[in-house]
């Protein structure tokens, strides 16, 4: 059981490194892309909310993989069982139950979850801070009129509000 814990602990820490570096990455892209003037402040925010959002789909389907070769390495899927098909369905909760454990490696399964869990809360976290800080930009820039009596954005110039 100590293994268990140790090689989770070994793969989230992997997984965090992961995640921080595709943060910093997505933030740095964003925050340059997000401080240019534009015309359609709303085409180019969605662009940079796509953006971040790919980046961090790329990050967790990397994390994942780590995942699946710790899985591979020590056995953690039964026999026949596919080890990436097993380390998506616990990293990302999604818990079909046709694929489980040998039973020496019980533990793997939450721990990936937990992992999972963790990230795409980090991940959501970071969207909405691009987002805010995107907006906020454009509207120090005047780029965006903001009515709070309709909760309404209309961006200068822009014919789609």
């Amino acid at each position: 059981m100590l293994f268990q814990f140790l090689l989770g602990f070994v793969v989230s820490v992997i997984n965090i490194m992961i995640h921080a570096l595709v943060t910093v990455g997505a933030v740095d892209v964003a925050r340059s892309a997000g401080l240019r003037p534009t015309r359609r402040p709303r085409w180019h925010l969605m662009l940079v909310m796509v953006g971040t959002a790919a980046a961090l789909m790329v990050s967790h389907t990397l994390e994942v993989i780590v995942w699946a070769l710790a899985d591979a390495i020590v056995g953690v899927a039964p026999a026949g069982g596919d080890p990436l098909y097993f380390a998506f369905v616990n990293y990302t909760t999604l818990g079909y139950g046709d694929i489980t454990p040998v039973p020496a490696w019980r533990l793997i399964g939450p721990m990936t979850a937990m992992n999972g869990i963790l990230m795409f809360g980090w991940s959501t976290a970071l969207l909405f801070e691009v987002l805010r800080k995107t907006l906020e930009h454009f509207m120090s820039a005047g780029a965006l009129g903001v009515s709070y009596s309709n909760r309404s954005w209309q961006a200068a110039g822009d014919s789609e509000g």
